[in-house]
């Protein structure tokens, strides 16, 4: 089973995708590099090379700046790093591998003033791939519980993983929290094979 990359919006004037462009690559650096959020619309906009006016044009505020910056370097150096199949080991290391390496920005971005919203629209990135796991995991599931199953297990591995990135050690080891998703996953993978079914499932 393969699953494509979500698509970008079109863009079509070529300045404009370059100052929008300038605009995100700029505040993953900015706020990697400061370690916090605080980082002012003008300054964005001047280590953009852009006005002020282009940024609220684009954007809406600075935390629009912010928070669709953390989508668009999930979108473009994690997505293209996961295993088509979703293997769960290469997927849970890419995951683990990627946020160890941006962890200044990451941190930042889940201590700051634009936490929540970040965090949703991450996970938000991951919509196609979610579903597909949880069936992967757990077997032919409809479409609803294969949703709610997702929201859920995607929902302790961001918190998870805003632990690890937040208060975890000084040198982050990708391999061993990929391998504590890996051992939570099979835990829960685990209980629900063995489980006795239940009279209205074995009535279907």
């Amino acid at each position: 089973m393969e699953f494509d990359l979500p698509d970008r919006p079109e863009v079509l004037d070529r300045r404009v995708q370059r100052s929008r462009s300038a605009l995100l690559s700029a505040a993953v650096r900015l706020v990697g590099e400061r370690g916090t959020t605080a980082v002012s619309a003008t300054e964005l906009a001047e280590a953009a090379d852009v006005s002020r006016r282009v940024l609220y044009l684009h954007f809406g505020s600075r935390d629009g700046v912010l928070v669709a910056a953390a989508a668009e370097l999930v979108t473009l150096e994690l997505l293209p790093r996961l295993p088509k199949d979703l293997e769960e080991a290469p997927t849970a290391l890419a995951v683990a591998r990627h946020f160890a390496e941006h962890r200044p920005f990451y941190r930042a971005m889940l201590t700051g003033s634009c936490a929540h919203a970040a965090i949703r629209t991450v996970v938000g990135v991951f919509s196609p791939y979610r579903a597909a796991s949880a069936r992967k995991l757990f077997g032919d599931l409809d479409e609803r519980t294969a949703g709610e199953v997702a929201d859920f297990l995607t929902g302790g591995t961001a918190m998870a993983l805003n632990e690890w990135l937040v208060n975890g050690p000084d040198l982050l080891d990708p391999g061993e929290f990929a391998a504590r998703l890996l051992r939570i996953q099979s835990l829960l993978t685990s209980v629900h094979h063995n489980r006795p079914r239940t009279h209205t499932e074995d009535s279907e």
